[in-house]
């Protein structure tokens, strides 16, 4: 059969965190035929998977990459890594496996969104893991497709041991469990990932599904755009190589590209601002003017150091082991701040250094996607405005100076001959350090938010509560995109969860999405 030819009941966009979990789902319904689309490669097996997608130890920069680039401030650019891979980002990240605080998830359900608090999304966070330390812990799961854990003492980097010695030494209290919900401190990082093997989606959820007779992996495929029939959505138009574009039908279409690509597939088929569809010469079908909007992510900034003992530096040593959540003065938002210990820095053969990085976990302020080309391979314009509102500037810049008390604090200080940045001869106060966040704060490469579900009350809503894009018929959107704001963790187990709500709500659920 020829692709062309083929068609399902569900297409899904996108093989990353959201896309792997709701294919596995969906499909685990027999009566539903289920098509995953993915523009990158796929390695369906342990065999076949390159080493850059085992090494959890660090992310995969280059080899399964998008290319693409943003501005996280007015002063630059800079490359911002995204997978390109069955996996999508899950599969190239760090493997940091931390949950969003109850509190983000409340706020979602009280714009508008039920289905979406804490409660409502527990069971979703439970069914997707295995947590090897908690498994008795009434808010974990010890049955999921993907497995947690947490690094033991023994084996803890010289500098990671260090800056959990220092953080007792600076009064924050030891958090064992850094996904507990009521918790806060400093401790060992949850992480999905078993020695050096990164627990992907590609590797956690589809494993299991792929010999399911109505679950179809299409990689190397890249989803140019949605195709309709006047107002419904009938199937996607897809670019394999070289060859001319075919179609891939479908009752329902679900986007699961990412925060950056979901919005811009959007646009390319006449769904976004109708100003942004005019400038690119597409026919406007649904004037959503929060599309690429809203943007939101993790502004950080990193203590960097060189050590004394050049032998502590490994490059082959897992980048980062333990974390500190914790809550800025006066701040109305708990969790609002994370500071990480980095192993190393810099590159091989440079000077030994390692990195103390400053995370904002809650922010104010919001960016946006630019659309500059209907070109399916051009990557849209990321615009991050990081720090322009000033709390955000004011707690990124507590947290720096925070992060220099660990560089001052034994037995992390013993081991550093010098801070290199920032230059502390040019100030170290609150001033001077928002001053520099202003410049120099970067991403935490946890986009979200850019075609956020809300009420129709909500102008800036481009989804419903169930994912379902507004102004068309049988067309979803599920992934980082639909989140109202970015949570105060990294996003990773939070699109997996969102996979799983979507994917369990169109398996249960079928006919509330026309099917």
């Amino acid at each position: 059969m020829q692709v062309s030819e083929q068609a399902f009941d569900v297409v899904i966009v996108g093989a990353g965190s959201s896309g792997c979990a709701m294919a596995t789902r969906i499909s685990e319904n027999p009566n539903l035929s289920v098509a995953l689309i993915e523009a990158g490669p796929d390695y369906p097996n342990l065999q076949s998977l390159p080493f850059d997608l085992v090494n959890s130890h660090n992310n995969s920069y280059t080899e399964h990459d998008w290319g693409m680039h943003y501005a996280p401030t007015t002063t630059r650019q800079d490359r911002f890594p995204r997978g390109r891979v069955v996996g999508g980002s899950s599969a190239v990240n760090t493997t940091i496996a931390l949950r969003g605080v109850p509190e983000d998830y409340d706020a979602w359900a009280a714009l508008g969104n039920p289905g979406w608090s804490w409660q409502d999304v527990l069971p979703a966070f439970k069914r997707l893991e295995r947590d090897l330390d908690f498994p008795d812990a009434p808010y974990h799961g010890d049955s999921g497709p993907i497995s947690i854990r947490r690094y033991p003492t023994s084996e803890w980097v010289p500098s990671q041991a260090a800056f959990l010695d220092a953080a007792e030494r600076l009064d924050y209290p030891f958090c064992a469990d850094a996904n507990d919900p009521g918790g806060w401190g400093a401790g060992p990082h949850p992480m999905n990932k078993l020695g050096r093997l990164r627990l992907s989606a590609a590797i956690g959820y589809l494993a299991a599904a792929r010999a399911r007779p109505n679950l179809s992996i299409l990689a190397n495929t890249l989803a140019s755009r949605v195709l309709f029939e006047k107002d419904r959505c009938c199937g996607v138009e897809i670019i394999k190589a070289a060859e001319a574009p075919q179609t891939i039908r479908g009752r329902l279409v679900i986007l699961a590209a990412g925060s950056l690509l979901s919005p811009a597939i959007l646009v390319r088929s006449g769904v976004g601002p109708r100003h942004v569809l005019q400038n690119l010469g597409i026919e406007c079908l649904a004037d959503l003017q929060g599309v690429g909007q809203n943007l939101s992510d993790h502004p950080a900034l990193s203590v960097v150091c060189e050590v004394k003992d050049a032998s502590l530096i490994d490059f082959d040593q897992p980048l980062i082991q333990t974390i500190l959540r914790y809550t800025a003065p006066q701040s109305a938002h708990r969790n609002d701040l994370q500071i990480e210990q980095l192993s190393f820095a810099g590159r091989p053969g440079g000077p030994p250094l390692i990195a103390i990085a400053a995370v904002l976990e809650h922010q104010y302020g919001r960016g946006e996607l630019q659309f500059v080309s209907a070109d399916p391979k051009a990557m849209p314009i990321i615009q991050n405005h990081f720090c322009e509102d000033p709390r955000d500037a004011r707690r990124l810049a507590q947290c720096m100076l925070d992060t220099l008390a660990f560089s001052r604090t034994a037995p992390l200080q013993d081991m550093i001959k010098e801070i290199r940045f920032p230059d502390l001869q040019r100030g170290a106060e609150l001033a001077d350090m928002e001053a520099l966040c202003r410049k120099f704060s970067a991403s935490g490469y946890h986009p979200c938010g850019t075609a956020k579900m809300g009420p129709t009350a909500d102008a800036g809503a481009v989804v419903d509560a169930g994912g379902r894009c507004y102004g068309v018929q049988q067309l979803v959107v599920a992934d980082a995109s639909i989140m109202p704001a970015v949570p105060r963790a990294n996003t990773n187990l939070t699109c997996l969860m969102i996979g799983e709500q979507i994917g369990e709500w169109v398996r249960t659920q079928p006919q509330n999405y026309g099917l």
